[in-house]
């Protein structure tokens, strides 16, 4: 057992609508672990354009997931670009338009509400139709409801819902977390995991430190 090839772009192909993302990334900003999926029916191959927001090379901010993920379809990442001046009286953004209203324009005033990075981690499974913000970080193994918006971080094993999205429960308790963070086994070696699939997908924490 091997598992699938993680640069195939279509790892199912009787199911075209379910993409491995990273070899379709080529946009530097965008940063995609081995084996995470976008399962879409439309357009599964213009993730980087059509599900990645306002995110402009001279910002440079960053999306970067993890490996293992699951992302539904329609789930969008809104980058900072998206942000409009808040310093001031009004949020139009005068200066893209020319004319002469370019005249005076201060882009500090705009880059004054970039929130950073975006970061996903590894094992996160996204539902449909989901938002997330600029800026925010989700943790390893966390879930997010379909349609909510992420507007703050996720903590690891978290499931989130709403608009915003808030904590609705833990997936495991506080020692379980950090155990599973520590084993980290999206990080194993393809053989490695292999070798302890049924570990890793059953819930006996001993019996996946064993495989350790």
């Amino acid at each position: 057992m091997t598992g699938p090839d993680p640069t195939a772009v279509h790892p199912v192909p009787a199911h075209r609508r379910i993409v491995f993302l990273k070899p379709l990334i080529r946009n530097p900003l965008i940063e995609v672990g081995d084996y995470t999926y976008y399962d879409d029916p439309e357009d599964a191959e213009s993730f980087e354009t059509r599900n990645v927001l306002h995110h402009y090379d001279f910002i440079g901010d960053r999306l970067v997931i993890g490996r293992f993920c699951a992302l539904a379809t329609g789930v969008r990442f809104v980058m900072n670009g998206a942000n409009h001046a808040m310093t001031g009286f009004s949020t139009y953004p005068f200066n893209i338009f020319g004319g002469g209203w370019e005249k005076g324009f201060d882009f500090a005033t705009v880059s004054a509400g970039f929130k950073g990075d975006t970061v996903v981690g590894s094992d996160v499974w996204i539902g449909g139709g989901a938002t997330i913000m600029p800026g925010v970080s989700i943790g390893h193994g966390a879930i997010v409801a379909a349609e909510s918006v992420v507007t703050k971080d996720v903590p690891p094993y978290a499931i989130v819902a709403g608009n915003p999205a808030t904590v609705r429960r833990m997936r495991f308790g506080d020692d379980a977390i950090a155990r599973l963070l520590r084993l980290a086994w999206w990080d194993w070696p393809s053989h490695k995991l292999c070798r302890n699939l049924d570990a890793v997908r059953g819930a006996d924490i001993d019996l996946l430190e064993a495989a350790e």
